[in-house]
């Protein structure tokens, strides 16, 4: 169970693997213990309801509002996270930062960027509405591009050697502890692909974990909310900020809070955080040897 403490904790075999995980390693950057720096206020002005729908994922990005973005970053932003966000020699990869990926219409980019987080050396920004919406823009089309796997052939990505992924699976990589192959993975090789079986591997929450912390099929992320009287709530967390945090709970009701600093305490418990933080770990070959151990569970 882990405490928040003022601070967020949140949350590709060829060119599949190398796309995928581009996007899959962003994980990485807070393991599952989602980072976003509380500055005490909400953005004014460059709020994230003033971004516009074109910033959404799901949406189809405006070539020149890309590269309005890209301009705006590149002079703002690239000399700590590179010209194309890839990451510079003092700021991270943003293609891999979770604020990024969980991000829907800026709501989540626009509060750290308009905040800045002064404690990590980042400063803030006074940009327009019509700035962000070309910066958010840009951001998720980097996202985007690094996602596109589905537009590659995939030929075969089980070259891995299935010995080195069962020692891999009862040592190092420390699977055996909570997974079994004659337990819970018993046939596993037979009901999933193998392209399936490596993308859980190198991506826990799937393609879901983009949209938020919350899922359907019992991964999600656990919360308790004790308030200063003392009273507590807990449910399955469906989003969370510096400002704000959402729960459903065990009656389907949704809870939303505010949040001042600490205030109210949360713990939060993810019964995947350490296939997170296996993802900053894994080697091209560790991913490669344990999808063709996982394949050989029939």
């Amino acid at each position: 169970m882990e405490v928040l403490n003022g601070r967020t904790k949140r949350h590709e075999s060829g060119a599949l693997l190398l796309m995928s995980r581009a996007l899959a390693l962003v994980l990485a950057i807070g393991a599952c213990s989602l980072r976003l720096a509380g500055q005490g206020q909400a953005p004014q002005g460059n709020s994230a309801t003033a971004v516009s729908a074109q910033t959404s994922p799901s949406h189809k990005p405006d070539p020149a509002s890309v590269e309005r973005g890209k301009t705006l970053f590149s002079s703002n932003c690239g000399f700590c996270h590179g010209a194309n966000a890839n990451g510079g020699e003092t700021g991270p990869d943003l293609i891999r930062s979770l604020i990024v990926l969980d991000d829907d219409r800026g709501e989540l980019i626009g509060a750290v960027v308009s905040n800045g987080r002064l404690d990590r050396g980042m400063p803030k920004f006074t940009f327009s509405d019509d700035q962000m919406s070309d910066l958010v823009t840009f951001l998720h089309n980097r996202v985007q591009a690094a996602a596109a796997f589905t537009q590659y052939q995939v030929l075969n990505i089980v070259t891995g050697d299935a010995k080195a992924g069962e020692a891999y699976f009862n040592g190092a990589g420390g699977c055996s502890a909570c997974h079994s192959a004659t337990g819970d993975l018993a046939h596993v090789g037979s009901k999933y692909k193998p392209v399936d079986l490596q993308q859980r591997i190198i991506m826990p929450r799937g393609e879901a974990g983009r949209r938020g912390p919350s899922q359907s099929d019992g991964s999600a992320i656990e919360a308790r909310i004790t308030l200063p009287s003392g009273e507590s709530y807990e449910g399955h967390l469906t989003a969370i900020d510096d400002f704000s945090l959402t729960v459903v709970d065990a009656q389907g009701e949704r809870r939303s809070f505010p949040r001042d600093g600490d205030t109210p305490r949360v713990e939060l418990k993810d019964p995947l955080s350490k296939h997170i933080e296996l993802v900053s770990k894994y080697t091209d070959s560790d991913i490669h040897n344990l999808t063709a151990y996982l394949v050989t569970l029939k």
